[in-house]
């Protein structure tokens, strides 16, 4: 990677660098704030199925994201997970770049900043390890070695994690009036695991540790360290926090999904800031479909007087468009005005 890790740096300065200096409008400090406002925590654990798909559709529509509490993920494997990443950001930088520059085709890669293909005008807080997590293991032969016994837990996280994107998507299909299986193939084949990593920041009134963005993707099952609060949802004009709870994760919305609602389910921007004390760890799961299947709204979701509201195209297309365009494209995609 051409550009200097956070990691390996951030302690060498006592005030942000001018490229970390996010403009007024978008720095922490100058943001409204929710007070007593909190993301719905669904029990998955729960025995009325129809109480638990009501929760979940009305979380994604009023907030695009909820927490799930008794998905079924022990703590001894959340907690293995968490260290092990701990432990591979904690490596020093010249074996974190061997590590994650196995694979050929680049899908296994440690980035600073957005890792965006266009240079970010203000670049990011954190860093950043991803790779796919197929879950038959067809990738892990690119997966970092070390630290040791990181296949072994990453492999048993991830395989555990699809089992409640499973279980989450089946009850998104169901309350949508679609076949429960809708979501699952290759509509959600293409898991993508990503370890972050935000390191104490100086001037954390200054900068973000994750651009204020949506996910491009189905859903995101995210993972947080407790004790520190940093992941923030935008609604009505305001932030809410979302504070880690204990062997809980924070799903959210992606646009995939939104555009196979029709617009019925919201994904919402949201963004990370840093603080000044300590650094923070997250790991996102990404349920992603393949390259080729085709996004667009669900058929039986649409009438004469429900019309489709967004476009056709592959994941492919999309995720090229909106790694580049950001919410430029989404509104695109909305209105029908995309142009190549």
């Amino acid at each position: 990677m051409a550009e200097k890790l956070v990691s390996s740096w951030y302690n060498l300065h006592s005030s942000v660098p001018s490229s970390y200096v996010q403009p007024p409008e978008r720095r922490p400090d100058n943001a409204v704030f929710a007070s007593g406002k909190l993301v719905p925590v669904i029990d998955l654990g729960g025995h009325h199925r129809p109480d638990i798909i009501r929760n979940i559709l009305k979380s994604s529509q009023d907030y695009g994201f909820f927490q799930v509490i008794n998905h079924g993920v022990s703590k001894d494997v959340l907690d293995a997970t968490l260290n092990i990443f701990k432990d591979f950001h904690a490596m020093p930088e010249d074996v974190k770049i061997k590590e994650s520059s196995k694979d050929p085709n680049g899908r296994c890669k440690l980035y600073t900043s957005s890792g965006r293909a266009t240079k970010d005008v203000v670049k990011y807080w954190k860093d950043s390890l991803s790779h796919p997590c197929q879950p038959m293991g067809e990738f892990m032969e690119y997966w970092p070695d070390k630290p040791l016994g990181y296949r072994e837990v990453v492999g048993k996280y991830t395989e555990e994690v699809r089992k409640v994107g499973v279980k989450i998507l089946e009850l998104f299909s169901e309350g949508l009036g679609l076949n429960r299986e809708y979501l699952c193939g290759g509509l959600s084949e293409d898991p993508v695991v990503l370890s972050h990593y935000y390191p104490p920041c100086p001037q954390p009134s200054l900068t973000l540790g994750t651009s204020i963005h949506k996910d491009p993707n189905l859903i995101t099952i995210l993972l947080q360290q407790l004790g520190i609060t940093a992941l923030q949802v935008f609604k009505d004009g305001e932030w809410i926090a979302v504070d880690p709870i204990p062997n809980a994760f924070v799903v959210n919305i992606g646009i995939v999904l939104q555009i196979i609602s029709n617009g019925r389910l919201v994904a919402a921007k949201h963004r990370v800031i840093t603080n000044s004390s300590s650094g923070r760890h997250s790991v996102a799961y990404f349920v992603n479909p393949t390259k080729e299947s085709l996004v667009e709204p669900a058929k039986p979701l649409l009438s004469p007087t429900s019309p489709p509201v967004f476009r056709s195209m592959t994941f492919g297309e999309m995720t090229a468009n909106f790694l580049t365009k950001g919410f430029q494209f989404e509104e695109e995609l909305r209105t029908g005005n995309f142009q190549n």
